[in-house]
């Protein structure tokens, strides 16, 4: 993927990763443009960084998508990257004696039937490009999940080999397809707790690490930084030393 000369697209981009992507874009003279159900962190953004554009999407509407991919196509017809970012996660106790699975659904279609609707509907528009990219965001939790939230880490493993078919099958046409696995990093995906979490790495350093790597291997399939080398490899020590390293992570995190 090149770095600049683009016109990218940003699945929640008002706030978080997806925030400080679309910035490190904006500064290398891409045309950017964000979505995000919240129009006020969207206005936020795009009046911090005049020239970028954003436009309203709730990724969980399947309606909503295929008039958001009309839009664009008709508005930027020079789309050729989209960053599948948007997410959310949310703690869930399996033990409660509770029917309830409101969380579990709402993540399933915002995580991962989201990013698979907004793909296949763009997915015309970036083939006719010169040179495409499709970025999905799963995350280090899709190797080593942290049981507090099972699901959110499901739909980011179901992304992982989900971007790996992608891959396989558009290995013959001009658009490329790349995963950006971030470690736990310092947003308020969880809340204000996570923003301020020392055991998180910092926002920009994980930007400005992630995008080196993007400029250094314009030819990387994955994005992987330092700090989640550990989650992302975990299973390539065996199984016994797997389980061990789960257990060990779970317990701390809990701590």
């Amino acid at each position: 993927m090149k770095t600049t000369d683009n016109t990218i697209l940003i699945t929640g981009g008002g706030s978080g990763i997806g925030r400080a992507l679309a910035e490190a874009f904006h500064k290398l003279g891409n045309q950017v443009i964000i979505s995000g159900r919240g129009q006020k962190s969207l206005d936020e953004t795009t009046a911090a960084n005049p020239g970028m554009k954003s436009v309203t999407l709730d990724v969980s509407d399947p309606k909503s998508i295929q008039s958001f991919a009309e839009k664009i196509a008709k508005e930027h017809p020079s789309l050729n990257v989209l960053i599948n970012n948007a997410g959310i996660m949310g703690p869930e106790n399996l033990l409660e004696a509770s029917n309830d699975l409101s969380t579990a659904e709402s993540t399933i279609t915002t995580n991962l039937l989201g990013p698979i609707r907004l793909t296949a509907a763009l997915l015309p528009l970036l083939r006719k490009q010169p040179r495409a990219t499709i970025m999905t965001v799963s995350s280090g939790l899709a190797f080593v999940p942290f049981a507090p939230t099972p699901t959110y880490c499901a739909t980011k493993a179901a992304i992982h080999s989900y971007t790996q078919s992608l891959r396989y099958q558009l290995k013959g046409t001009k658009v490329e397809v790349i995963e950006l696995i971030p470690p736990y990093v310092q947003t308020t995906l969880t809340g204000d707790q996570q923003a301020n979490d020392p055991r998180a790495m910092p926002l920009d350093e994980f930007i400005d690490e992630a995008m080196s790597i993007l400029k250094s291997q314009p030819d990387v399939k994955e994005i992987c930084v330092q700090k989640v080398y550990q989650l992302r490899f975990a299973a390539e020590h065996g199984q016994q030393k797997y389980e061990e390293f789960f257990n060990q992570f779970n317990d701390a995190m809990r701590a």
